[in-house]
């Protein structure tokens, strides 16, 4: 296993899901409407999965004897806050963080079980994310 590889993968693992704290964050507080409760309860609990999936990649950068990130991944945002455009940027961050997840699992398939594990959890996990995304941004019928 190419340690160097798997500690900057789990570093930007770690900078992707900060990212994602800052952006469901924000999102939540600019969400108006008849509407809003649901949607805020929602991103509020992205936030909140976020920053636990970003201290279990820092444990684990720790646990290799690396040096956790300060960083932050990339924010992303319009600026014009209709929902629509806030799922959007979502399902485009949950589609960087699943990259990142994937580029994981191929350096450490097969030679590190716990990372494997790990790897293939959040990935099942992104995944469901960018399914309720998308169904969320489906029209009814």
């Amino acid at each position: 296993m190419n340690k160097d590889a798997v500690l900057k993968t789990l570093n930007r693992i770690l900078e992707l899901e900060l990212a994602g704290v800052v952006h469901y964050t924000h999102y939540a507080l600019m969400v108006f409407g008849y509407n809003r409760m649901p949607i805020v309860d929602w991103l509020q609990k992205q936030a909140d999965e976020g920053l636990v999936h970003a201290r279990l990649a820092g444990e684990l950068v720790t646990w290799l004897d690396g040096h956790p990130s300060l960083a932050i991944g990339p924010l992303l945002e319009t600026h014009t806050h209709d929902i629509g455009d806030i799922l959007r940027e979502s399902l485009a961050h949950e589609v960087e963080a699943l990259k990142a997840y994937y580029e994981l699992l191929d350096l450490v398939k097969d030679k590190d079980v716990r990372l494997e594990d790990y790897a293939r959890e959040l990935i099942a996990a992104e995944t469901a994310h960018q399914d309720a995304v998308n169904k969320m941004l489906r029209k009814p019928g």
